[in-house]
């Protein structure tokens, strides 16, 4: 994946506003950057209006600003007349108001592609002469094997109870990058918490036939199907849960067992959105040091 065009652009738009002569805008001294890969989905919305909700209660006291790592849908969604800014753009913007203190926070799932592109983002700010006087990087959902375990811990209660009979199937991502490895310790937590919670990727290396002969030994009739994701978006509702032949729903369904689609992204629960709060707070106490 190339962000070189977008990161270029963002740099020559910072090094314009601090070289032009212009006297920077002191609006605030500390902000927050919540950085999402981004979804053109209305139902999106309700997982980011409750993460931004969360945060501003953590931090009433400080902006909060958003950015989204995907051009696709930062231009899906420019073409709808929503302007959402590159991390670069965003981060080149607040430096122009005159933030000089910034804690960027990750809200993807894993320490994968996208929070690599965002660690060099960040990294690329924190060098900029005249730039910020601190800037620090919070962890995204996933990270350490306590962030894991305390996921499946806040989970758990919220999903619908099952009998015997019924399990619980989660689509994640999947990825070819290393951090792949998080989706297989997930899925060793999930099964450790129920045998009846499963977990495998729509791009990784736990596909779907992998998990089918634990459905059978267990005799599972009916699944639940939720994607681990931040939201709902269009692989919850395409490749999960859609009514093309290949998605996940179809495909259970013509081996005989029954599908009850439960759409909800992570951003949407709470307790699990208190997880990237953490690590928003944690990377917030760097600024201190």
């Amino acid at each position: 994946m190339s962000y070189s065009f977008s990161f270029i652009f963002s740099l020559f738009f910072l090094f314009f506003s601090l070289f032009s002569g212009q006297t920077l805008a002191q609006t605030a001294k500390q902000g927050i950057l919540l950085v999402t890969f981004g979804s053109s989905y209305q139902q999106a919305e309700k997982a980011y209006e409750l993460i931004d909700q969360k945060v501003k209660k953590a931090f009433p006291r400080t902006p909060v600003y958003w950015a989204y790592t995907s051009k696709k849908i930062r231009n899906k969604l420019a073409k709808e007349g929503k302007q959402i800014d590159s991390p670069p753009l965003a981060l080149a913007k607040m430096l122009e108001q005159g933030f000089s203190e910034v804690v960027v926070q990750s809200l993807h799932v894993i320490p994968g592609e996208e929070f690599d592109y965002l660690k060099q983002v960040v990294n690329s700010f924190a060098h900029l002469p005249k730039g910020f006087k601190k800037i620090s990087l919070g962890k995204p959902l996933l990270y350490s094997s306590k962030d894991v375990k305390e996921v499946v811990k806040k989970l758990y209660p919220v999903l619908p109870k099952l009998n015997k009979e019924e399990a619980f199937l989660f689509m994640g991502h999947g990825t070819e990058h290393p951090a792949d490895v998080y989706y297989a310790g997930l899925n060793y937590w999930l099964q450790n918490k129920d045998k009846r919670l499963f977990l495998a990727t729509v791009e990784g290396s736990i596909e779907l036939e992998d998990i089918l002969p634990d459905l059978r030994k267990n005799k599972i009739k009916r699944i639940y199907l939720m994607p681990f994701m931040s939201v709902a978006g269009d692989h919850a509702h395409n490749d999960l849960a859609g009514k093309e032949e290949d998605s996940w729903a179809s495909t259970l369904t013509k081996l005989g067992f029954e599908c009850v689609p439960y759409l909800k992204g992570l951003g949407e629960i709470e307790s699990v959105v208190d997880i990237w709060v953490k690590h928003l707070q944690q990377a917030y106490k760097e600024l201190d040091n």
